[in-house]
């Protein structure tokens, strides 16, 4: 944009009546670029926070904007200057789907006439699904990876990753060593994870990550963008909820309630193999799932304990 004096970041904070006017000022080129600029279009939530740290944790309820969020996030460090990118989703087709061709993916939210920092061309990237690759006018690469094959990260270098879904990676902690390990290159080498959350071991790393930094954002924070049928359906049914604490309100549950083994009390009573006493007796006690008219009840669960 040839006014760059325009500041994207402070165009936000004008009043109605001067954005109005500094927006009609503007040419057909000047608009359009405008109309892709992520920072201006996007939720403060939804952009990368500043400062120096190596972790984007985005923490959001289904619909709230992730994966759109972590599509530009990609086409920014593309402009920026990065060259090797990992995306990587729960499966294959995840990132294939999702990630790359989805509605709000890489390739949607690509400009044909994007720039980078040194002035090439990046345009829109190139994308070849048997070689699981996007190319952009610039050089820079992104290869998409499956949670599932933590082993195929085992050699490629990156300066820069998307995880998408984290909570929901099948091998989550395999495949999250094997792409640190391969976090290696560039000056600022840098990871984005937009996940729903839920309360297993490696979320629960990341948030007390001391270069890790967090954003948070509901559902109904991108309402404006939702079908009406899913906030009249779906969110009225599990508003309020437990799992529509989960899933909406991205709310990181630690314990069902009333549960007799907590996680806190877990943790707490842990103990080292060789602070253990010989075992003199064993006992695997099974709560077979409940039945009903002589068929298993589809909600229960059996329960077992090792003593």
């Amino acid at each position: 944009m040839q006014r760059n004096a325009l500041h994207i970041s402070s165009l936000g904070t004008l009043p109605e009546a001067e954005l109005a006017k500094v927006l009609g000022s503007l040419s057909d080129q000047e608009a359009e670029q405008l109309l892709h600029d992520w920072r201006f279009v996007a939720r403060p939530e939804q952009v990368a926070p500043e400062g120096d740290w190596r972790a984007w944790l985005f923490l959001a309820g289904r619909g709230a904007g992730k994966t759109r969020s972590g599509a530009e996030w990609v086409r920014e460090q593309v402009k920026a200057g990065y060259e090797r990118i990992a995306l990587i989703a729960p499966t294959s087709a995840d990132a294939r789907d999702v990630m790359v061709e989805g509605t709000s993916g890489i390739l949607s939210v690509s400009w044909q006439h994007d720039k980078d920092h040194k002035g090439r061309l990046v345009g829109l990237p190139s994308y070849e699904p048997s070689k699981r690759r996007l190319t952009w006018g610039n050089g820079a690469q992104a290869t998409l990876f499956s949670a599932e094959e933590p082993e195929r990260l085992r050699g490629p270098q990156h300066d820069c990753i998307w995880a998408d879904e984290l909570a929901a990676w099948k091998n989550a902690q395999d495949c999250w060593d094997m792409a640190m390990f391969g976090l290696r290159l560039g000056n600022d080498p840098r990871i984005m994870i937009s996940t729903t959350p839920k309360p297993i071991p490696i979320i629960r790393a990341l948030l007390k990550e001391s270069t890790t930094v967090i954003t948070r954002a509901t559902t109904f924070a991108n309402r404006a963008n939702l079908a009406d049928a899913f906030l009249s359906v779906i969110v009225k049914k599990y508003e309020g909820t437990r799992l529509g604490r989960q899933e909406l309100a991205a709310e990181i549950l630690d314990d069902i309630p009333d549960a007799l083994w907590t996680r806190a009390g877990l943790d707490r009573d842990r103990r080292r193999p060789d602070q253990v006493p010989p075992l003199k007796r064993v006992v695997v006690a099974v709560d077979p799932a409940a039945k009903k008219n002589d068929a298993v009840d589809e909600g229960a669960a059996p329960g077992n304990v090792v003593a």
